[in-house]
């Protein structure tokens, strides 16, 4: 049974809105635009929306059909997000569909692009198990997965003569990551001393501090705490209130959006690796986002609005390259494809549909100027640089 009470909106992507028409090309958008991801559905929706703008050169148009934007909100919650795909391919005839925010609704969403043989391209969801385990022929992932987090973040600050710990939270996310960054680290030569986990909502990172420092604080050469976590707690301000320096430790740890970088301010000269930090990929398309984003918003876009940029760009090629919404056509044009992003050139993987892409190898400068951390780039991961598993059984 449907869920009732799904939020939903029509526009078209010229000003003024209008009942869709038969031959426009409909665009859903799934994601959770109130709950606890709104912050990055919001800017998901704004790249969305300059994406479709840049890819059809201001026209709002493909091969002459008009594009309509239908966004649903799932406020990140499985059941709801179900029953807004459900709603957007088979009542409002949506011909791709893209979300959705959070990891939990966007495996929710899997089989019903399935059941309803339409592409879902997800965007900006994370969890592995989506173009791994889960996955199905009709999914097509722009976002990273978390083994590109964590392999980019290995290949960033593993080398020979390095020894590392992990810090990540004790259930799926953290686990999955460490594992990835584990082999990846394996390969770079460096040494992996210790893994902690702690509940994912920890305050008092004490005990699992000191248990990491008495495991490196004894080795050779570079020393490093990396450190994957999602929402409150602040694992890197509390280890760093602990003063890993005494040890010659230091801290890491990806990248984020621009308000939680505020809070590696304190981490002058950390590295890390990152999916996108506005001021890095140098490309005729991230130059339009950049200058357009700070003209209309007053402010530079952020790690999600390239992932809906990412996203339209891949949706327009993809019709345009099939010159068809047939599901099959689009398929057959979508693996192998390349397509522009405001990151450079991404590709969908054939075997699995996950896009490959660059990562960023980084470094906080601080800038009083500027009320977030700078993410100075040492070097741009490509494609090759990172050996991500294919993980689906299919």
């Amino acid at each position: 049974m449907r869920l009732p009470l799904i939020l939903a909106t029509a526009t078209l992507g010229l000003i003024g809105s209008a009942a869709a028409q038969a031959d426009d090309l409909k665009i859903g958008l799934i994601y959770g635009k109130t709950g606890p991801l709104e912050a990055y559905a919001k800017q998901t929706e704004t790249g969305l929306r300059m994406g479709l703008e840049y890819a059809t050169k201001g026209t709002m148009t493909v091969d002459g059909r008009k594009i309509v934007i239908i966004t649903k909100d799932d406020q990140s919650k499985p059941d709801l997000s179900k029953a807004a795909l459900a709603e957007a391919y088979q009542d409002d005839k949506v011909d791709i569909a893209i979300g959705t925010t959070s990891s939990a609704a966007a495996l929710a969403d899997l089989p019903v692009a399935e059941e309803n043989k339409k592409i879902l391209i997800v965007e900006p969801a994370v969890a592995d198990q989506i173009t791994g385990e889960k996955w199905n022929r009709y999914i097509f992932r722009t976002g990273r997965n978390s083994s590109q987090d964590a392999i980019s973040n290995a290949v960033a600050i593993g080398k020979p003569g390095v020894t590392v710990a992990t810090l990540a939270q004790d259930y799926a996310f953290g686990r999955d990551g460490v594992a990835a960054f584990k082999e990846a680290l394996a390969k770079t030569g460096a040494t992996l001393a210790a893994e902690e986990y702690a509940p994912t909502n920890t305050t008092d990172f004490t005990a699992s501090g000191q248990r990491l420092f008495d495991a490196l604080k004894d080795k050779p050469g570079r020393k490093i705490i990396w450190v994957i976590w999602a929402g409150a707690g602040n694992p890197l301000s509390k280890l760093q209130d602990m003063d890993p320096k005494r040890y010659g430790i230091e801290l890491s740890t990806g990248g984020n959006i621009l308000p939680a970088l505020a809070a590696y301010k304190s981490l002058p000269g950390m590295e890390g690796a990152t999916y996108y930090y506005y001021d890095i990929p140098k490309n005729p398309v991230n130059d339009w986002l950049v200058a357009e984003h700070q003209k209309r918003f007053n402010a530079p876009p952020d790690f999600f609005t390239a992932g809906g940029f990412a996203a339209a760009m891949a949706a327009v090629t993809a019709v345009t390259k099939a010159k068809s919404t047939d599901t099959e056509k689009l398929i057959a044009a979508m693996e192998g494809m390349e397509f522009d992003t405001p990151k450079g050139k991404m590709m969908f993987r054939k075997e699995d549909h996950q896009a490959m892409q660059s990562m960023y190898h980084f470094k906080v400068k601080v800038d009083p100027k500027v009320t977030w951390a700078v993410l100075e780039p040492v070097r741009e991961l490509k494609i090759g640089d990172m050996n991500v598993p294919i993980r689906n059984k299919r």
